[in-house]
């Protein structure tokens, strides 16, 4: 199959991070474009007003004609979420349309360039984001299909110029383990920024994910190269290069970090030189050391020591990652997107180094079922470095409700000097009460809903 085949593109799930950046991809590369997504959004009204045609209800009519007439020149593009009970679903597979799913597509994309895939159970938005801004901002004709809005270009896809080899196009992608759609691509360089256990609704155990991890890393091309967090135990699984990182040791890492009115500056030694005094503005220990990732690639690509530091002293972050909402002189409150507990351990402990002087109350919404089960105990250690902890029901995503699994399994072990348990709707109140100074909300479900809410009553009080 060639993409070049078809004029039509389908997409069943076109609101998600994902699925949008690669809508985006093929309008502005010609195709027509359309999808269904299961609700309204802020990002698919902006894939609307770029010209896609959108609809909400599951309704083989609500398909564009010219779509539903032309099978063999309708490429459909669907996402895991969307069930195979699914009407849209069930009709184009019965109709001979050619379905793929996302990550599919995207391996076909990126090997037509010079890959860097981006992986890691965390870490890899962020890591991602910076690898294309370094580029962007340096002037390497990139792409890039990330997992989330950079706040520095106000979207997830940035579109490479025009060039005659398509190999001389760097692809910046987010290589995304969950239902193992990161073994579509065979990249030139690849980071892995961890591969703890997660996702253990789909892999079942840890072992599962570190097989998937060594499958990746066996597919990066033999003269390429694999910047590894030190301590990872991928090395033997592949045939590239085996370059380590991280915050303090390996081939690449940081030095003389201190904190300086709320902003990490370090020193970023690599195997030929250090490159100084860079000002990450978005701050956490977690992502000093994406960072390091990201510089330890951009080297290898040609991006000079000096333009790698005046990118990163002009990244602005990904938005619901240690996102600033409020930041005033009696006030702060950061949102960020961690929803496994070394996510929000390496979270909170950065924010409490920020504003030591601060009591730190933090809202917490576990997302999955599976995933508090698996990691209660987890979560409540984690959680427990905040001063206050108001804890949120289980926001389910993709799963029905399990028996005797709510957020109970993590309040109990919670150890905070105080802890409470509210609905989602009950927030606004339980916050109204606290006064908080230093507050932070924390979660991959729908808790980004209350920020607005949120804010008006820090600024209220």
């Amino acid at each position: 199959m060639t993409l070049d085949q078809f004029k039509y593109i389908y997409f069943l799930g076109i609101g998600g991070i994902g699925m949008s950046a690669l809508a985006r991809w093929f309008q502005v590369n010609g195709y027509a474009v359309a999808g269904y997504d299961k609700t309204p959004t802020a990002l698919t009204e902006a894939l609307q007003a770029e010209g896609m045609v959108i609809h909400f209800t599951d309704d083989i009519e609500q398909i564009p004609a010219e779509f539903r007439e032309n099978p063999t020149e309708t490429l459909v593009i669907y996402t895991p979420a969307v069930p195979k009970t699914h009407s849209e679903y069930s009709y184009l597979t019965e109709q001979g349309f050619i379905l793929q799913k996302r990550s599919q597509v995207l391996g076909l994309l990126a090997g037509q360039m010079t890959t860097i895939g981006v992986a890691g159970t965390h870490g890899k938005t962020t890591t991602s984001s910076m690898v294309a801004h370094i580029l962007r901002d340096a002037g390497v004709n990139c792409a890039a299909f990330l997992g989330g809005i950079t706040n520095n270009y106000g979207t997830n896809f940035l579109l490479n110029q025009p060039a005659d080899d398509l190999r001389s196009v760097v692809c910046v992608v987010e290589a995304d383990e969950f239902d193992r759609s990161f073994l579509t691509l065979f990249p030139t360089y690849a980071i892995v920024t961890s591969t703890d256990a997660d996702h253990l609704d789909i892999y079942g155990a840890h072992d599962a994910v570190l097989d998937s991890f060594g499958t990746f890393v066996s597919q990066i091309e033999p003269e390429g190269v694999l910047f590894m967090k030190e301590g990872l135990s991928l090395a033997n699984k592949t045939k590239a290069s085996v370059r380590p990182y991280s915050l303090e040791k390996g081939d690449y890492y940081s030095q003389n970090l201190r904190i300086e009115q709320a902003t990490f500056i370090f020193d970023l030694v690599y195997p030929t030189g250090v490159i100084t005094d860079i000002q990450l503005a978005v701050p956490g220990f977690h992502n000093v050391e994406n960072a390091v990732a990201a510089s330890a690639v951009a080297l290898e690509v040609g991006v000079s020591p000096e333009a790698i530091r005046l990118a990163l002293n002009s990244y602005r972050g990904v938005r619901r990652r240690f996102e600033y909402i409020l930041k005033t002189d009696s006030v702060v409150f950061i949102d960020d997107y961690a929803h496994h507990p070394a996510e929000v351990q390496a979270f909170l402990s950065s924010v409490k180094a920020l504003y030591p002087d601060r009591e730190l109350t933090a809202i917490f919404q576990p997302h999955l079922f599976s995933r508090t089960r698996d990691f209660a105990e987890g979560f409540a250690e984690s959680l427990s470095l905040a001063d206050h902890v108001i804890l949120l029901d289980i926001y389910p995503a993709r799963e029905l409700p399990m028996e005797g699994v709510t957020s109970d399994l993590i309040f109990r072990d919670i150890h905070s000097k105080t802890k409470k348990k509210c609905t989602k709707a009950e927030l606004p109140d339980v916050l109204r009460t606290m006064k908080p100074t230093l507050l932070v909300t924390i979660g991959a479900g729908d808790i980004d809903q209350m920020l607005t809410p949120l804010k008006n009553i820090l600024v209220d009080q």
